[in-house]
């Protein structure tokens, strides 16, 4: 057993002596994972879409200002008139909106829908629009049931109004199909994954082919280390690699991309040590297999770019047709992702995780037999 720590941990060592190691586990990622999570989040996250709203004001009475407020309860993105271009629609309130609705009179709001934006936008738009002008029109309502008119209304009663306890309370929640991963909770699983599975991969294989070429194979065989204690000592200096990139992700996921992971970090952590095993045993594998350098990292960033591609690394798999989940399946990428989406963005157990997990464990055990079985000196 010490022999097998002794080589993880020189492997380790050596790794990281060269700069840039730095980027490809660290950096590199961090930077995709930045840019492909904020190209799919934002006001047009599928799971909690933020339609774009331009509105022009002209009341400066306290109705106005309540509903505004109750648009922005209803999730509705108010755009700066700079930026008119993005809004999906306008809403324009006449400068007699509060003189108005105190009086009892009828007033009329008017929305514009934008030509050329997104029709999900536009019909979202107008309809948190009437769920807020609903919202509006029901304190009103016990404005005047309990004050016998809103004629003296002001904008202090309506905010107590506003702010007491409702006696209903509606909780809603996607039933059936599960919603689409999105924004960094899509982006950092992806990223991490193939990278982990591509960074290991490359390193494995190419310092395995190195250390032939080198000699320093040799050296171990005639020490006393076996055969059994080499392979397993490069597959765990190659697994603590993984894990050194996991920490990092976990907290840069944490506490810069706010990626909530609550309680299922335990969860997630198993499912990542476990694709990081399946990884260095494969990229020893590699290594044993592929004779130079030159072969080992074009035949490895090749695997683990397709490897990624197909186990849903690039795109989510619940976009895809059944078919295409099934093909991510049959590689550990796929397996991982399917995994980490069921505890990060679905929220559920790790029991909804245990048949990739379990097609993990027949990956890594397959993949250490084999490196064992290829092992060459």
């Amino acid at each position: 057993m010490q022999r097998i720590l002794a080589i993880g941990h020189t492997d380790l060592r050596v790794f990281f002596k060269s700069k840039t190691a730095y980027v490809w586990f660290f950096l590199l990622p961090a930077a995709m994972t930045y840019f492909m999570g904020s190209s799919m989040s934002g006001p047009g996250d599928p799971q909690d879409r933020h339609p774009p709203v331009l509105i022009d004001n002209k009341d400066t009475n306290f109705l106005s200002r309540a509903l505004l407020e109750e648009m922005n309860t209803e999730g509705m993105w108010v755009v700066d008139p700079t930026n008119a271009q993005k809004a999906a629609g306008e809403l324009r309130i006449p400068a007699d909106f509060t003189g108005r609705t105190l009086n009892g009179e009828r007033t009329r709001l008017q929305f514009i829908r934008h030509e050329g934006a997104a029709e999900a936008d536009r019909a979202l738009l107008e309809l948190r629009l009437t769920r807020a002008l609903i919202g509006l029109n029901g304190h009103l309502l016990e404005a005047i049931s309990k004050d016998g008119t809103i004629a003296a209304l002001t904008e202090k009663r309506l905010r107590e109004i506003r702010e007491s306890p409702n006696p209903l309370h509606l909780e809603s929640h996607f039933g059936g199909r599960k919603p689409q991963p999105s924004g960094y909770n899509f982006s950092l699983p992806g990223n991490l994954v193939m990278y982990l599975v591509l960074n290991l991969l490359v390193f494995g294989g190419a310092s395995m082919a190195a250390s032939r070429r080198n000699g320093i194979i040799k050296r171990l065989m005639s020490s006393a280390a076996s055969r059994l204690e080499i392979v397993l000592g490069k597959i765990y200096g190659n697994t603590l690699l993984g894990v050194a990139q996991i920490v990092f992700f976990l907290l840069l996921g944490k506490f810069v991309f706010h990626v909530n992971l609550g309680a299922n970090l335990p969860g997630v952590i198993l499912v990542l040590v476990l694709l990081a095993w399946v990884a260095g045993a494969l990229g020893v594998l590699a290594g044993s297999c592929l004779s130079s350098d030159d072969r080992v990292v074009p035949i490895c960033v090749l695997a683990s770019l397709v490897m990624g591609a197909l186990g849903g690394c690039w795109w989510p798999l619940e976009i895809a047709p059944p078919v295409y989940k099934t093909i991510a399946l049959c590689f550990p990428t796929g397996c991982a992702v399917a995994a980490l989406n069921q505890l990060i963005s679905f929220g559920a157990g790790l029991q909804s995780a245990l048949g990739p997990l379990a097609l993990l464990l027949g990956f890594g055990a397959v993949a250490n037999v084999l490196a064992i079985r290829f092992f060459r000196a």
